[in-house]
């Protein structure tokens, strides 16, 4: 069953409504699926491997949080927990995820993999599956994950699934050419030609979570053809550019308050951003090799790498993209990026990178004192430049 999304034929300003309105009708649109009997199976992590669900015939969709009351979610979770997980767990409880069939949790944080049993237990799910994901790129750990990806086609099989190499092949190369268009733009991030704003380009990545992926291949593809190849050269000399990392950012508008108090997101590190795509392939001489290849090889999170392996990586962006801070805008309670800041801020600083710790609870709201820090974050580092 293939969706149609309302398209513009002319770049505008508003070029990503196509992509809001995929986000908006998201919810209506797979409670649909659910009803014809297609089945769909929630994952929380962007290691979980939505290749081998697609090629199954089931249809991969990530579990999201947004902002909002956590109050049904108090029941059952301690005040603890990542926004993201009680966000999430709020809209279950609040029946907007009934449409999923079953969950998959790749084992990332302890919060997470906690959580999968209290989302069985409370929405009464018939198929629950866990990914324990190898931490190193060895031929040990890549004959684990075969293993491990082996038993979870078999589940997934045993859910109502087909699977065949094939399929797999197809999956594969239906996500990277999705992967491919998002790292493009990226890339034009990076050079100054991007046509959005931070807000503009997690939008259009965030549809990509909630939406069958051809139909979201579709709306890249026509996006793509009515790119200009060079719209503006942002190189200027204000505001300061910057690279924001974290987790999940669960509001656009976080990064519109971030541009509108004197910066200018020039790249990110975020779980919902360059994490998820890069790279955009693996190798391998069977399909199921090149998604371990991929898979062992992604752009390092908190959860599954030392600090000074992901520091390294940043410095790499921050150079690509000519940043000249970073920002990092991190989730109460989430320890993962927490424990790693101490450590990042003082290897960025040796390499004459500022950075700004901010934390955010589920209501994603930036005002009063943190605008205020921004702010001076921003003056500081426009002194610098001059």
């Amino acid at each position: 069953m293939k969706h149609t999304f309302q398209k513009e034929q002319p770049l505008t300003p508003d070029s990503v409504f196509p992509f809001k309105e995929a986000i908006r009708t998201s919810e209506e649109r797979l409670s649909a699926l659910s009803e014809s009997g297609k089945k769909i199976i929630g994952y929380f992590c962007t290691y979980t491997p939505v290749e081998i669900i697609h090629a199954t015939g089931l249809i991969p969709v990530r579990i999201t949080g947004g902002y909002g009351n956590t109050d049904k979610a108090y029941q059952h979770v301690p005040d603890f927990i990542c926004p993201y997980m009680k966000r999430a767990l709020e809209k279950a409880l609040d029946g907007r995820y009934d449409y999923i069939s079953g969950l998959i949790q790749g084992y990332t944080c302890d919060a997470a993999c906690g959580m999968v049993n209290i989302w069985k237990d409370a929405l009464k799910l018939d198929w629950v599956h866990s990914i324990p994901i190898p931490y190193n790129d060895t031929p040990e750990s890549s004959d684990y994950f075969k293993a491990v990806l082996d038993e979870l086609v078999q589940n997934l099989s045993a859910f109502g699934g087909d699977f065949s190499d094939s399929a797999l092949n197809g999956s594969l190369n239906l996500y990277h050419r999705i992967r491919k268009i998002q790292y493009t733009l990226y890339q034009q991030r990076y050079q100054g030609k991007s046509n959005f704003t931070a807000s503009d380009l997690m939008t259009i990545m965030d549809a990509g979570d909630v939406v069958p992926p051809e139909d979201y291949l579709c709306l890249l593809e026509d996006l793509s053809k009515r790119l200009p190849n060079h719209r503006r050269n942002q190189h200027h000399r204000f505001p300061v550019p910057v690279l924001v990392s974290g987790s999940l950012i669960e509001r656009p508008e976080v990064m519109d308050m971030i541009e509108s108090s004197g910066g200018r997101i020039v790249a990110d590190d975020l779980c919902n951003g360059l994490r998820q795509i890069f790279p955009t392939d693996g190798k391998g001489e069977t399909p199921m090799d090149r998604l371990i290849h991929r898979t062992l090889n992604r752009f390092p999170c908190p959860s599954r790498s030392r600090a000074t392996d992901r520091g390294r990586r940043l410095l790499d962006i921050l150079t690509q993209s000519r940043a000249k801070g970073i920002i990092f805008l991190i989730q109460k309670f989430c320890t993962p990026h927490l424990a790693d800041i101490p450590i990042l801020s003082e290897l960025l600083k040796a390499k004459g990178y500022p950075a700004i710790v901010i934390e955010m609870d589920e209501s994603w709201k930036m005002e009063g004192q943190v605008k205020t820090r921004l702010e001076g974050f921003f003056e500081m580092l426009g002194e610098d430049r001059n």
